[in-house]
């Protein structure tokens, strides 16, 4: 299967409209916490045309573990994949020393451990997962643009930064002439829209690429969910039911009409609303079946909506008064 690539912000990294997220590799209790089930993923996600891979050095039930598993299972396709990580959370990856995120020791030491759990010379996309509020920004890009010199990676961007974070960083990078971020990955969906407040209006300002994450809200656009519940195994229903006891289902049953009378599904109508907004350079969801990728992948260019369908998606889930409400 070939789907569609876009590119990301203003340079000339290229990613497929569907990535895989891989958060849930090595993740307990899920048919991805093996190498077996790993390996079915990224073997689904690469035949159904998907190349963007997106990972983080603190995911899985022990830290690192997806990283690890990936190294793995791509063995033999490395040059298929644009190979995202990130570094710079809050949780602890078990380093000898204490430094803060973003700090040129931290990063140093951060992507080498990840080109070594991911069997790797280099990766495509480094991002910082969290900003450091203790290190300058400068010091931070400085740091990233060595690995940029010295082939480790390719471009970096960032995760969750605020619309301010986000000029600041621009501004930083203009300023003195350096490298720059190419990309900002934050929660974004139908049911989580405060990142059009001021995150996308800076992306868009400044030429970024935009990722949504949790673009499928736990799964409540998916369409298997109802009022009167959904999935046992889901992680919605064993983990997080306040999702599902909160969900707006008179706008989500609506939803589910409007998907209906065009013949598409919930994940199509969802992934085309997301791929409209010209930001957005590829919509990451993750996996455990190949079932669920070959649906992820299909969704990708399946539908766009026109102006209208808009109109109508956006009066069913409008962005909150409350900067602060969202399911």
């Amino acid at each position: 299967m070939v789907m569609s690539q876009r590119r990301v912000g203003a340079s000339g990294l290229l990613v497929s409209a569907t990535g895989l997220g891989c958060n849930n590799f090595g993740r307990a209790g899920t048919a991805t916490e093996t190498i077996e089930g790993t390996r079915e993923v990224i073997s689904a996600a690469i035949a159904n045309g998907i190349t963007l891979f997106d990972t983080a050095d603190m995911y899985g039930a022990v830290a690192g573990t997806s990283e690890t598993l990936m190294g793995e299972a791509l063995q033999g396709r490395r040059d298929s994949v644009v190979l995202a990580t990130k570094f710079g959370h809050e949780r602890d990856m078990g380093y000898a020393f204490p430094a803060a995120r973003g700090s040129r020791r931290y990063v140093r030491r951060a992507v080498e451990e990840s080109l070594r759990r991911l069997q790797t010379d280099w990766i495509d996309l480094y991002q910082l997962h969290l900003p450091d509020p203790e290190t300058p920004i400068a010091e931070t890009t400085d740091a990233l643009d060595e690995l940029v010199r010295e082939g480790k990676i390719r471009y970096y961007g960032h995760s969750n930064f605020t619309g301010w974070q986000i000029a600041e960083a621009e501004f930083t990078s203009t300023a003195r002439s350096s490298g720059r971020f190419v990309s900002a990955q934050n929660h974004y969906s139908l049911l989580a829209r405060a990142a059009e407040r001021e995150v996308l209006p800076a992306v868009e300002r400044y030429g970024l690429g935009f990722f949504p994450f949790f673009p499928l809200h736990n799964g409540l656009l998916t369409g298997k969910f109802t009022r009167e519940g959904g999935p046992a195994s889901s992680r919605i229903m064993s983990s997080r039911r306040h999702v599902w006891e909160n969900a707006p289902w008179e706008a989500l049953e609506a939803y589910r009409v409007f998907c209906e009378e065009r013949g598409i599904t919930m994940v199509e109508a969802t992934f085309g609303w997301l791929l409209s907004r010209p930001a957005v350079s590829s919509v990451i969801a993750g996996a455990t079946s190949a079932a669920q990728v070959e649906s992820n992948a299909r969704a990708g260019d399946a539908w766009r909506p026109d102006a209208e369908e808009l109109a109508v998606i956006d009066a069913l889930f409008p962005l909150p008064q409350d900067p602060g409400a969202q399911v």
